[in-house]
């Protein structure tokens, strides 16, 4: 079965692995990349934060990573940033939170950042757009896909 994120990766010719495990496992990046044999730092968290200036962003992060504040504020640029309620991230990806692909439906212009530390990783798993289902993609692969920016989100600095 092929989803949209199947489809949008085949347009753009970016190698990936289609992998799957058994829906009924309990939501959470832990428990994917237990499914699937992975590290949890692997499973990325796709997470869509709201800017006061009504932007949304999507922030990816190793399933084991939280974003320190100070550092996901400068990089994007904004003091007051929050969490996007569910209904507006349904709204703006068309996904429901839990496995939001990483690519694919953005809109022109819509920014994207990943956890910089990700790139060290072999291989990044990411939802593919319905529990059950995990897209298997290289770090550099995930970048070209989803057009992100890749910063320091979970490094204090200084």
């Amino acid at each position: 079965m092929k989803l949209p994120s199947h489809l949008y990766l085949d347009r753009q010719n970016i190698p990936y692995e289609a992998r799957s495990f058994p829906p009924e496992t309990e939501k959470g990046a832990a428990n994917v990349a237990r499914a699937l044999g992975f590290l949890e730092r692997q499973a990325v968290k796709t997470l869509i934060f709201q800017v006061d200036t009504g932007e949304c962003v999507l922030v990816m992060l190793g399933g084991d990573q939280n974003a320190i504040s100070g550092n996901l504020k400068k990089a994007i640029g904004s003091r007051n940033i929050q969490m996007a309620p569910p209904e507006t991230v349904k709204q703006i990806t068309g996904y429901i939170i839990g496995s939001i692909p990483a690519f694919g439906w953005q809109a022109e212009g819509f920014r994207t950042f990943l956890e910089a530390s990700l790139m060290n990783e072999p291989i990044l798993g990411t939802g593919a757009g319905q529990w059950g289902e995990e897209i298997m993609i290289t770090p550099e692969n995930l970048v070209k896909a989803s057009k992100a920016s890749v910063v320091n989100l979970t490094v204090r600095v200084g």
